[in-house]
């Protein structure tokens, strides 16, 4: 509402019939068609005042689009606007019109904003209704001239006294949550965009805005959708950089007062050095559109040189780098390369704007859901087992896989534990949910588990007690799990399931079972039936496979049976290692964003039968730092292999495992643990630490990213032109490094150098 000019109280008056709304609506639509045809403009917007005096509140909006949607459609009236201040002062406010120097008239300040805004008071008879504001291009249609201003001052002060007697009853306005919009399109305003890059239909009026703004909402619904970095990067590519036809693009992203390279396209790798790692504070334009709210634009290459002279020559004519923001904080730069030298329009410049703000909006979304995701799943690779303790009768391996980020960290967990009369206890489980609380809990359920077990429990025991524990926490969740006790020197087992799959034993034959424990009730529900175990007998060769239902999504008979047929297949390959078979069941799940459940299985092979004089195992520890590990590592291996009588092996094999430990002490940061295996027809080694990060046995990357990567892993070519087979697995919060060395029937080694020479 409009306030009196002398007392600055709000204007009050008594409610208006419906007829005084339609007269409202005209005069405002007469008065926005004129000012827009008449002074060349693309856009017009009557603002008013709101009942409480402090408000300016967009009435009617009419123009052309993009500008009709790039306006603020409220504003206080002390706020640094042209509407705020032509209101407040009384008089006629032009802001971004290019400023002419004294010293050279001819010559004209270039404005970051595309547009030009010149306001005008709506007072009248002492009072204050509001603001009569016109957007424009002040480069097509010169400069707000005194006789342009008088014009815009007149129709303002016309439509403030056509609206005058209306206030003796109610303006429509208060009641009015959004503002009327009022197209506008004037038989030139053809000429006002797109001249270098043609949108829509030619000689259409309107159809230029209209075609840019439908690229900002398919980017805005596509946006919507995107839930990690890298999905932000490819809509920006099919919804910014294609419509524009840009040859390249580059997302950075800044943290810790640098910018990363987030994703590109259509650059060379090697052109990424001047934005990868770079200072927010360097000078660069990618620097200096972090710290802004404007684009910076470069036509051609030589404005690029005139702002940055030492702008190296990356084979793009143009650029444009558009600032990233979100809830006013800087989140990256947005790079734009075209092929040729390019003009960009006010309109084009407008919706890059509205784009920018839509992907820095979406990016600092992503970047937060991944947070979120990696601090979840951190949490419970941090409960998971570091590494698996196994026994020379029994081999383990296990695979953890999360589910996809839009799902977040589940609490699947598992673990091997030797116990203290010497049997072995294989448990995995799984707490419903995803997110910290299911972690949590799972960290508290891993350890009551280990704990029972350790007190010499059997399984069933096991599971009795740690469901009442987890009954007692304050928590809603429950949870399943499968525990298995073995003792390795007979091979009798002890299963008992509550409410989780049943393991899969395959047989020395090859054939695949299930070991049918009583499935019982999840843990944390009140049962009066206690848990039951089922025991049996494995014979010597027998392979264990405990899972959880995210390895076979809903537990389908078409997924079990494929995990079954996996399992079966690992006899017929004559498989000598689990790391393999334990790859290929894990790679059977779905994949992002199918996967909607945590994933875990866990290997065991009973190998008591073959441990025999051609079926040693020796073990050493280094501790983290050791700088004496290598030089220990020589000396295991060598007594090792010469008391086994491999001494035809010695000199490979120390060679190899010297390489493998040093990559671990230097980058794994972590104990590194050895395990020296001798069986009938070749020699495994495996190299146990905590880092999850795979080694990159490559001396020359052509990507520059994974060159980096590929720092420690020069020594691997050795490994990888030795070794008969080797590889890298993860277990729990580390990896294994295992290589294999196979024989001849005389014992002389068999290595890849001897079989190519």
């Amino acid at each position: 509402m409009p306030s009196a000019a002398g007392n600055g109280e709000p204007y009050r008056s008594p409610p208006s019939p419906p007829s005084d709304a339609a007269a409202f609506e005209a005069l405002l639509a007469d008065a926005l068609r004129q000012a827009i045809l008449d002074l060349d403009s693309i856009t017009g917007i009557v603002y008013l005042m709101e009942e409480n005096g402090e408000w300016l509140r967009a009435a009617m909006i009419g123009g052309t689009p993009p500008a009709i949607f790039a306006m603020p459609e409220r504003m206080t009236l002390d706020a640094p606007y042209a509407s705020s201040t032509a209101c407040r002062t009384g008089t006629v406010i032009v802001f971004g019109e290019p400023v002419v120097r004294a010293d050279d008239p001819g010559l004209a300040r270039v404005v970051p904003f595309p547009y030009a805004v010149a306001s005008t008071p709506l007072h009248a008879h002492g009072s204050r209704f509001g603001a009569l504001t016109l957007i424009r291009i002040p480069s097509r249609v010169g400069l707000m001239s005194d006789e342009k201003r008088q014009r815009l001052r007149g129709i303002g002060d016309r439509l403030a006294r056509n609206l005058a007697p209306l206030t003796e009853h109610c303006l429509p306005l208060p009641n009015t949550a959004t503002p009327m919009l009022l197209p506008v399109f004037s038989s030139d305003s053809r000429q006002l965009c797109g001249r270098t890059a043609v949108w829509g239909v030619s000689d259409a009026p309107g159809s230029s805005g209209m075609t840019l703004m439908y690229q900002l909402h398919k980017l805005s619904a596509a946006l919507n959708q995107a839930t990690e970095t890298h999905d932000v990067v490819v809509v920006a590519r099919s919804r910014l950089m294609h419509p524009y036809r840009a040859q390249s693009l580059i997302l950075n992203i800044v943290s810790n007062g640098r910018l990363w390279v987030a994703g590109h396209c259509g650059i060379a790798s090697h052109h990424l050095r001047q934005f990868h790692g770079c200072s927010s504070d360097s000078p660069a334009p990618v620097a200096d559109a972090v710290h802004g709210r404007d684009p910076l634009l470069f036509p051609d290459r030589a404005h690029l040189l005139a702002a940055y002279p030492a702008a190296p020559d990356d084979g793009q004519r143009a650029w444009a780098f558009l600032p990233l923001r979100s809830s006013g904080n800087p989140v990256g730069v947005c790079c734009l390369g075209f092929a040729e030298e390019r003009v960009f329009e006010p309109e084009e410049q407008a919706v890059m704007m509205m784009m920018a703000d839509l992907l820095g909006q979406a990016l600092d979304r992503a970047r937060l859901s991944e947070r979120e995701h990696a601090l979840a799943e951190s949490l419970q690779r941090g409960l998971l087992p570091r590494i698996l303790r196994d026994l020379p009768e029994m081999v383990t391996t296990a695979r953890y896989l999360p589910a996809c980020p839009t799902v977040g960290a589940g609490g699947d967990w598992y673990d091997g534990i030797t116990l203290p009369d010497g049997r072995f206890c294989l448990m995995v489980g799984d707490v419903e949910g995803h997110g910290v609380e299911s972690s949590a809990v799972m960290g508290q359920l891993r350890s009551a588990v280990l704990a029972y077990a350790r007190e010499n429990h059997g399984p069933a025991a096991i599971l009795t007690r740690t469901s009442q524990l987890l009954a007692e926490l304050d928590t809603e969740l429950l949870a399943t799990c499968c525990c298995v006790r073995m003792d390795v020197a007979d091979g009798a087992a002890e299963v008992a399931l509550a409410g989780h799959p049943a393991p899969l034993v395959r047989r020395p034959d090859g054939h695949v079972d299930t070991l049918d424990a009583p499935a019982d009730v999840p843990l944390g529900v009140h049962s009066a039936t206690p848990y039951r175990a089922y025991e049996t007998t494995l014979t010597p060769g027998s392979m264990l496979l405990l899972y959880t239902d995210g390895l076979t999504p809903r537990q389908s008979s078409e997924a079990v049976a494929g995990v079954r047929t996996l399992l079966a297949a690992g006899s017929r390959d004559n498989e000598r290692n689990l790391e393999g078979l334990a790859d290929r069941l894990i790679a059977s799940t779905p994949q992002p964003p199918e996967r909607h459940d945590d994933a875990v299985l866990l290997l065991a092979r009973y190998e008591r039968a073959t441990l025999d004089s051609h079926h040693r195992i020796s073990r050493m520890d280094i501790q983290r730092h050791d700088l004496q590990g290598v030089r220990a590592t020589r000396a295991f291996m060598r007594d090792n292999l010469r008391s086994w009588g491999r001494d035809a092996m010695t000199d490979d094999l120390e060679l190899m495992a010297s390489e493998v430990v040093t990559n671990a002490l230097i980058h794994a940061d972590s104990d590194v643990e050895l395990r020296l295996r001798d069986y009938p027809d070749h020699v495994r080694l495996e190299v146990r630490d905590s880092d999850v990060s795979p080694p990159v046995p490559s001396s020359l990357s052509t990507v520059e990213e994974e060159n980096a990567q590929a720092e420690h892993g020069r020594g691997l070519i050795i490994v990888d032109g030795l070794a008969t087979a080797w590889g890298s697995s993860p277990s729990g919060r580390g990896k294994t490094v295992w290589l294999e060395l196979s024989t001849r029937d005389d014992g002389s080694t068999g290595s890849a150098w001897a079989g190519r020479g």
